[in-house]
């Protein structure tokens, strides 16, 4: 071609014989790993389906038989990503849904070490994703396609699983209802998500730096709404007498 946009797309794509074919696993793992580091680089608007199949050395015929629309494409890698963020932060989790063994479920003591090493796990596994994941790590923290409502659903789906299975634990060791438990749960899960932003920042704290200093900065609000024993009737009545007795000095 003698069009200056046709000599720049037949110099980009390589040349047939040079092409080679793949098993179809190995195949769509290929053009997933070219499409998130294109997008995780340039964002989802500057990259097109041309883009990717370039890279990759193939024909669009090629990409469209494993993705039929860049959404679609570009919602798979959210999805692996996601996956990889709640696989991290459940590790944490499950630990804690029941007391440790030979606990007393009331155990003040016990549920202060439970929810303060809950907290940090949380912080430490959103930040541990991060680093591993680099740049990757903005298709879930900084997605430039968050308007549209089918991605913003899916980009957050993997922070109200979390949350989830964080109000399960809340519900154990704070005095909280299962609704207050998750409205707390997804407070939290909103410092880690910001914590780990925190770290990929070019400028940004240490991973070291944002473990030890946000988990203490959440902890200061738990630790008020931990499971405390109740008092008995007794008591109760004991303490009623004594309000009644200081309202009439």
């Amino acid at each position: 071609m003698t069009g200056a946009s046709g000599h720049t797309r037949d110099a980009a794509a390589p040349p047939a014989a040079a092409r080679t074919r793949m098993p179809r696993d190995a195949r769509r793992a290929q053009l997933l790993a070219i499409a998130e580091e294109l997008f995780a680089s340039q964002g989802y608007h500057h990259i097109s389906m041309d883009d990717i199949a370039d890279r990759a050395g193939v024909g669009k015929p090629v990409l469209y038989r494993h993705f039929p629309s860049k959404l679609d494409l570009y919602l798979a890698i959210v999805d692996e990503q996601g996956e990889r963020l709640v696989r991290a932060v459940h590790t944490t989790l499950d630990p804690f849904r029941e007391p440790a063994p030979g606990v007393e479920a009331g155990d003040l003591d016990a549920l202060a070490v439970d929810g303060l090493a809950v907290l940090e796990g949380i912080v430490r596994a959103y930040v541990a994703y991060a680093c591993t994941a680099g740049r990757s790590a903005a298709l879930l923290f900084e997605s430039d396609v968050m308007r549209d409502p089918v991605v913003r659903a899916r980009v957050l789906e993997p922070d109200a699983r979390i949350a989830g299975a964080f109000a399960d634990v809340l519900v154990r060791i704070a005095d909280l209802d299962a609704g207050e438990a998750l409205v707390v749960a997804r407070t939290c899960t909103a410092v880690g998500r910001a914590a780990a932003t925190e770290v990929v920042r070019p400028d940004g704290a240490t991973a070291d730096d944002v473990t030890r200093l946000v988990p203490r900065l959440v902890w200061r609000g738990v630790h008020g709404m931990l499971r405390r024993s109740r008092p008995s009737a007794d008591a109760q009545d004991d303490a009623a007498a004594l309000d009644g007795s200081a309202a009439g000095i």
